[in-house]
């Protein structure tokens, strides 16, 4: 009888809590006080345009909760109405086996070098073609600075991973899956050199020294999707 009753206690325990499961692209009540906002929504492209100010094009898809540049189908990159500075930015992302892509901030005209911003890199690391330098690994400041591999966890292409980006002042962190991989400041002698051996050293005004930028997804020829995308301003 006791043995009963404690496996009816731990069904009635168990049971509510699949419940109780965050839907995806959804914010709690504990979210919302805190100022958190989606992005997407799960249902549409509302929100987002291709660089131009033209409507999300079809080559970006919403299905199943989230929204996918597919292979091929030639979307382009897509990027969030408002601008952000001070930020915690949060989405998850999917990419395909030897995939390559990215989301990128602080997305912005330049006088000179067109519309750059800081990419968080997505990226196959094991397969895709561009994995042979470590800041340009899934995790890194593209082409500028690398993530901390002894740390970093990432999932397999075709499975679900967790980015996170906190800008605060001139200070940036990213994140994946809960740990922090890399942490830089955007002033200094560190800085400037690893922007002097990058891409982006030419760019006017100097690359990172703007204050605020779009949210860009980027379409880079490969399958690769997000959900719960959301950010705080700080």
């Amino acid at each position: 009888m006791k043995r009963l009753l404690l496996s009816g206690l731990l069904a009635w325990i168990l049971i509510p809590s699949v419940g109780f499961s965050q839907k995806a692209n959804t914010l709690s009540s504990r979210e919302k006080k805190e100022g958190w906002v989606l992005l997407f929504d799960g249902s549409g492209t509302a929100g987002w345009t291709t660089v131009s100010g033209a409507p999300a094009p079809a080559g970006w898809e919403v299905k199943d909760g989230a929204i996918s540049a597919k292979k091929g189908a030639k979307g382009g990159d897509i990027m969030s109405v408002g601008e952000y500075a001070d930020f915690d930015l949060m989405a998850d992302f999917n990419i395909s086996a030897e995939g390559n892509s990215g989301i990128k901030y602080f997305f912005t005209q330049y006088e000179k070098g067109g519309n750059l911003g800081f990419e968080y890199q997505i990226l196959d690391d094991k397969l895709a073609e561009d994995n042979k330098k470590a800041n340009h690994l899934t995790g890194s400041f593209y082409d500028v600075m690398p993530p901390d591999e002894s740390i970093k966890k990432m999932n397999a292409p075709g499975k679900w991973n967790t980015m996170r980006v906190v800008a605060k002042g001139k200070k940036v962190e990213h994140w994946l899956n809960g740990v922090k991989i890399l942490e830089f400041t955007r002033t200094g002698k560190e800085y400037s050199d690893a922007v002097a051996l990058s891409k982006f050293n030419k760019s006017m005004p100097a690359f990172g020294t703007i204050d605020k930028g779009h949210i860009l997804l980027q379409e880079h020829g490969a399958d690769v999707s997000f959900k719960n995308i959301k950010i705080k301003v700080l």
